[in-house]
């Protein structure tokens, strides 16, 4: 099939469902009300909570939950064929991402801004809040420590990024003074940093930096990681409207004119999507289709990560809550799009089956490098770009979306280790220097352990996608009970969260006895604590709703004020 029609069909749907069903979601459901004081307007601080502008907080949200997921996962999901991957893409963006993301950012809203590991605590109990942040701070553990881990590798491998993506920081602190302090208009601002960013892709092969071989006896990767991770950590530090918004902006805009260019080179050029439709010839040692379709491909279909970020810096900037439809429903189908771009890339950019083919012989191959070079072809043959221009273009954006999301994922767990602080009452970890530094330091052991030399981040990744989906499931939870709280319709968001728990458990379960045979007790053992915290969750959450259920309860979830009465 012709990629064009691919390409036209899935943003066709997307489009259509932000215009429709967001707007059923938003109004009948979670009903909006743009009267509502915010927790940014509340508490505002000029550091966590700051009124934003929607377009402004739709970058950083979209920025943030994006990294590189939405393109490794649907990149390696091909291998069973183009159209699985396309279908849940499509209809995982709008019956499950958008309703999971605008509807955490809404909860959390409602709730004074809370995350949803604390929201779990008052909508359901004590006990189930403690299970639902340990799924989340594992989470925030793959997410951070990986992704330095990743990202350190790619500026060895691509020293001509380095100028780039270290210089796009700059740019941001400019953008950020721009906005907030002389008052610039956004379309100036805009049109200043996308041309900032891509003079500095331009300079990128012509000035490349690269460490030392070896310095204090640390080699460049090591060197890598330890400078993001400071760099992570001060960043976490600085006000929001300083640096994390600025550059998640300019990032989301980075995005778009990437994604302008793979789309336009595929409508001039009309590249065959040459991998199989339905792969029935997959490489030997490739795990079944169902569940793992549903845990390969999370960011770009429905990711718990989002909801972290939903609840824990994106409501502590929302103007009005009625933004939270745009931010949150909006920013999962930019997701999609994004996901939409890696499948036609890692499947249409070969020139043959047989090219397709050497590249993913076996599962888990393909991911970043089969977006890149696909990509980079694919432009390269639509539009004329020079192929190797194109290749350090796509490779910075994924490298600007990786490191975004570790900004932000850092901050969000230093909250958990500050609401930690709060829940038991220990002082010195709810201030914000002491939970940043217990934050980098879990990171940096996991990174680092057991003489890993850096890659111990990725001991744990093979149940990142399991523990990611759970999440979502879970957040869906929390958001059903709120609704069943209020007497609201709860079967939008109890039918995609009954599909994700009973898929990321038979995962979790497939998992369990891969490790076990594979004699890997450390990941046996997380893979353990993860189920049973999930199906104790999902015990007391059930139970909540069958309590609220036989009480025809109307009553209102804790924290919250009526959303039908004007504020």
């Amino acid at each position: 099939m012709n990629a064009i029609f691919v390409l036209i069909a899935g943003l066709g749907a997307m489009a259509l469902g932000y215009v429709f069903y967001s707007k059923f979601i938003a109004e009948k459901i979670y009903r909006l009300d743009a009267n509502f004081r915010t927790p940014a307007h509340e508490f505002e601080d000029g550091v966590d909570f700051v009124p934003t502008n929607k377009f402004v907080l739709w970058g950083h949200h979209f920025t943030s939950v994006a990294g590189a997921a939405p393109i490794i996962g649907p990149a390696i999901a091909v291998i069973w064929g183009w159209v699985p991957a396309f279908l849940w893409v499509i209809f995982g963006t709008i019956f499950f991402a958008g309703v999971h993301d605008a509807g955490a950012i809404w909860a959390s809203n409602r709730n004074k801004a809370k995350s949803i590991g604390a929201l779990t605590g008052d909508v359901v109990g004590k006990r189930a809040r403690s299970l639902f942040m340990i799924v989340i701070f594992l989470v925030l553990l793959m997410v951070n420590a990986v992704f330095a881990v990743v990202i350190a590798g790619l500026l060895v491998d691509f020293p001509s990024a380095v100028v780039p993506v270290w210089g796009a920081i700059f740019v941001a602190l400019i953008i950020g003074q721009l906005i907030y302090r002389k008052y610039i208009g956004l379309i100036a601002v805009s049109f200043i940093g996308v041309l900032a960013l891509y003079g500095l892709i331009g300079l990128g092969p012509l000035f490349p930096v690269e460490l030392a071989d070896s310095f204090m006896g640390m080699a460049q990767n090591t060197q890598w990681i330890l400078i993001l991770f400071l760099y992570a950590a001060i960043a976490s530090l600085l006000p929001v409207w300083m640096l994390l918004q600025p550059r998640d902006y300019i990032n989301g805009l980075q995005l778009f004119i990437g994604l302008i260019l793979v789309y336009a080179a595929v409508l001039i050029s009309g590249p065959e999507m040459v991998a199989p439709a339905f792969n029935s010839n997959v490489p030997e040692g490739t795990p079944s289709i169902i569940p793992l379709l549903f845990v390969t491909i999370a960011c770009g279909a429905i990711s718990g990560f989002h909801g972290l970020v939903a609840g824990g810096t994106t409501s502590k900037q929302l103007n009005k809550e009625t933004d939270a439809r745009f931010v949150g429903y909006f920013g999962a189908v930019g997701e999609g799009s994004l996901a939409l771009a890696a499948i036609i890339a890692a499947t249409a950019g070969f020139a043959t089956v047989a090219d397709w083919e050497a590249v993913y012989s076996a599962f888990g191959q393909g991911g970043v490098n089969a977006f890149v070079s696909g990509g980079a072809s694919i432009i390269s043959n639509g539009i004329g770009l020079e192929l190797s221009l194109a290749e350090t273009l796509l490779t910075v954006m994924a490298v600007l979306f990786a490191g975004t999301t570790m900004d932000t994922g850092l901050r969000l767990q230093r909250y958990i280790f500050q609401e930690w602080g709060n829940i038991y009452n220990i002082n010195w970890m709810q201030k914000v220097l002491p939970s940043t530094l217990l934050a980098v330091g879990a990171c940096l052991i996991l990174a680092f352990g057991a003489g890993s030399g850096g890659s111990g981040g990725l001991l744990i990744w093979p149940l990142f996608g399991t523990t990611n989906q759970l999440l979502a499931g879970l957040t869906l939870l929390v958001i059903t009970v709120i609704l069943a709280r209020l007497g609201r319709n709860v079967y939008f968001t109890l039918i995609p969260l009954v599909f994700l728990l009973i898929m990321t458990v038979m995962a979790l379960l497939l998992q369990l006895r891969t490790f076990y045979a594979a004699g890997d007790w450390f990941l046996f053992g997380l893979d353990l604590v993860v189920l049973v915290a999930a199906i104790f969750i999902a015990l007391e959450c059930a139970a909540t709703l069958s309590r609220l259920r036989t009480e025809g309860s109307g009553e209102k979830a804790s924290g919250e004020k009526s959303a039908d009465k004007k504020d």
